[in-house]
């Protein structure tokens, strides 16, 4: 579970919860390596946090203790057991990814190493990129060369080709391959038009070219990081003596999602450590398209003193592992036991619930979920407890969902990472706002455009009053007075659009009057936030979902200026300038920590299904929309990139053929159906309909499946 709430059955000190062996494993003596192992649910997170409470209760320093996870979030259960016991609550546990760790080092041993790195300015620090500040340079570097024809094959948005050149150049970091045969790998591999070599021998020329601007600018992406601490600062005998002899005790956490070079990484610390847990979700590798590498994580077991495997459920019921047992038979062709395992038909409809009548569109089936969302919080489920998920989550199905249940006072939340923030409305406002505050950089939004950033910005102005308002006071022409005070306005129009409206409109503009023209673009969007907007009388007042937006905006904003300080010498409104600019290519966001955080309000979670399932949350009730699609398991088309291809386990000039994208989507559904079974603790609800979001007819692998599993439960009824 990623943040502990009030539903949370982990209790940190409580060992008479847990099992003998759950508890010997907990309080052994700190020594040792151990590789622990079973499906999501048999409580191994809640085994690796008493673990590092237990050793903090034996007496280890707090500063030997390291907790690696493969993203931030998955840190949420031991941040959250350190922070609310008092015993621990000062404690030094350090809780990294090992990203996170060879940034760390690459920062402290820079003097060390910068001679050996290749780059121009060894003796100058370096600048550390996110995944926007590197997107934005490959753009700077990218954008030239379309006018020499490259990729005039691919229609792709930019932010998209962009960011699979960089995926490729990270992919080439972790798995431990040099960048410079990316263009190769993906050519030996494609059985296509051979236009498509062309395309690959572009991508290999961005990836040189954003390199080499990098070394000759100081610039450190992610994928440099990876290399410099794995060829350069691992190897150091120097780094070796202080890591061996200070982290002496390691707890690893959902280890099946890193890529390779964590694993190597891993494979030479170990004989080094005075205790290891490893922690290994089967059924997992849900980060395969950014590397991971289940089969490889799996092999470390080897390199263990113990092994333990947990197969009993804490989540889902009986029933519900039963039917996840039917389907990895079924998936695995071995239909006699899939017959022995199959429910009884009463049973799985129990669980597995299908809409009562054919439903022929895409609406009414939004409106059957919506109706049984409601059944299930009229009978007492928290909205908390229930997650709407999809392959995808579009903004006309978000806001279809979202309208219709907030018509019938359900709360709702949502998380899309790969969402660029142009498109969330509370940063349109900030950013529409902002572009009133400096005319000087000639970005000027429409009429239109203001209209909806103040309806946005003032609570109780509705769109047609905001369009008056605007109308009269937007001054476009004007750039020194751009906003005409309320009390300039025509009587009946003040009238018609209320003085409270005014005054808070009024209070908005003289703000703008005083802003210093020249501060940089997070402090001001941090002052706009904390002195207007969140204010009583303005819509983020009460809106805590704006607030993380704001917040996260600022983030971004504030990483960037930091990226630009050393290779850009222009003034801070220069750099703001060129933020929203980026952002106006639709330049995604980076993740942010605490967009992925389970929220204190009780609301519907609406997600992607992978999203839901690296939230690594359990919830009662479950309901998969469009049952019928294909996106379920079809990957994303990347004509730039193949995250199988640029694996480890792929053997280099092998054909990926039509036979690898079948056995890949068979595979990436098993692992989705039971990794979502596993996280559910009483029911799944089927949305199923004649036609899909598109109007088209879809047949899935996925629908097929679930069809075979009622056939099974039928003929078991029959006796057959």
């Amino acid at each position: 579970m990623l943040i502990p709430s009030r539903r949370t059955v982990i209790v940190y000190n409580n060992f008479m919860q847990l099992t003998k062996e759950q508890n010997a494993l907990i309080s052994s003596a700190p020594k040792g390596k151990t590789f622990l192992c079973g499906p999501s649910g048999t409580g191994k997170t809640t085994i690796g946090v008493q673990r590092m409470l237990a050793l903090l209760n034996m007496g280890i320093p707090a500063s030997s203790i390291l907790v690696l996870t493969p993203q931030r979030t998955l840190a949420g259960p031991y941040q959250h057991a350190l922070e609310t016991k008092p015993a621990y609550s000062g404690s030094s546990v350090t809780l990294l990814t090992l990203g996170g760790l060879a940034r760390r080092m690459v920062g402290l041993y820079w003097p060390i190493i910068n001679d050996l790195a290749g780059f121009k300015h060894p003796n100058t620090s370096p600048s550390f990129l996110t995944l926007e500040s590197s997107q934005y340079f490959m753009a700077h570097l990218v954008t030239p060369l379309f006018e020499k024809g490259y990729f005039n094959s691919i229609v792709l948005e930019r932010n998209r080709l962009y960011s699979q050149i960089i995926d490729n150049i990270n992919k080439a970091a972790i798995v431990g391959f040099p960048h410079t045969e990316i263009g190769e790998r993906l050519k030996s591999a494609w059985v296509g038009d051979l236009s498509q070599l062309n395309v690959y021998d572009n991508v290999q020329d961005c990836v040189n070219l954003f390199r080499s601007f990098c070394l000759e600018n100081n610039l450190l992406d992610y994928s440099l990081q990876i290399e410099l601490f794995r060829n350069l600062i691992w190897p150091s005998e120097i780094f070796r003596y202080k890591l061996f002899s200070t982290c002496k005790h390691v707890i690893y956490d959902n280890l099946e999602e890193d890529p390779p070079f964590a694993y190597d990484i891993l494979q030479e610390w170990l004989p080094n450590l005075d205790s290891a847990l490893l922690i290994f979700d089967e059924g997992g590798g849900f980060r395969r398209f950014l590397g991971a590498d289940p089969n490889t994580a799996s092999d470390l077991r080897e390199h263990c003193d113990k092994i333990h495997t947990f197969s009993e459920s804490f989540t889902s019921s009986k029933d519900l592992q039963a039917l996840n047992s039917t389907i990895k038979h079924l998936q695995n062709r071995d239909l006699d036991r899939a017959r022995q395992k199959s429910l009884s038909l009463e049973t799985l409809q129990e669980i597995l619930v299908v809409p009562g009548d054919e439903l022929r569109f895409y609406p009414q089936m939004l409106d059957w979920v919506v109706s049984e969302v409601k059944n299930l919080i009229d009978s007492g489920t928290p909205p908390g407890e229930i997650v709407i998920l999809a392959p995808f989550i579009s903004d006309m199905l978000r806001f279809s969902l979202n309208h219709r249940l907030e018509k019938i006072g359900i709360p709702t939340r949502s998380h899309r990472p790969s969402r660029a923030l142009r498109d969330e409305p509370a940063a349109q406002c900030l950013l529409t706002l902002t572009t009133l505050a400096y005319p000087q950089w000639q970005m000027l939004p429409s009429k239109f455009t203001l209209a909806y950033a103040m309806m946005q910005a003032i609570d109780g102005l509705d769109l047609v009053r905001a369009q008056l308002l605007v109308e009269q006071a937007y001054q476009k022409d004007d750039p020194a007075n751009l906003l005409k005070a309320f009390d300039d306005f025509p009587s009946l129009l003040r009238e018609r659009i209320t003085y409270q409206i005014g005054a808070k409109y009024e209070h908005l503009r003289l703000w703008f009057n005083q802003t210093d023209k020249e501060e940089a673009l997070d402090i001001f969007l941090s002052r706009l936030f904390g002195e207007v907007l969140s204010q009583s009388g303005f819509r983020f007042h009460r809106d805590l979902d704006s607030g993380r937006i704001t917040a996260n905006l600022i983030e971004s904003v504030r990483k960037f200026r930091w990226a630009m300080a050393e290779t850009r010498q222009d003034s801070n409104f220069t750099l703001g300038k060129e933020y929203l600019q980026m952002l106006a290519d639709g330049v995604i966001a980076a993740q942010y920590l605490q967009s992925w955080k389970q929220s204190d309000q009780e609301a519907v979670f609406i997600a992607p299904a992978y999203t839901f399932l690296m939230n690594n949350q359990a919830v009662d009730y479950q309901f998969w929309l469009n049952t019928s699609s294909s996106g379920w398991y079809v990957r994303l088309e990347q004509p730039l990139t193949h995250p199988y291809v640029l694996s480890r386990e792929w053997t280099q000039g092998q054909k990926w053929t039509a036979e690898h994208e079948l056995a890949v989507s068979q595979e990436g559904l098993k692992r989705l159906i039971t990794g979502l079974i596993a996280r559910c603790r009483k029911r799944v609800y089927l949305g199923i309909s004649g036609l899909n979001e598109n109007g088209s007819d879809e047949r899935g692998l996925m629908m097929r499946l679930i069809q075979t599993v009622f056939q099974q439960s039928l003929r078991g009824a029959d006796g057959g």
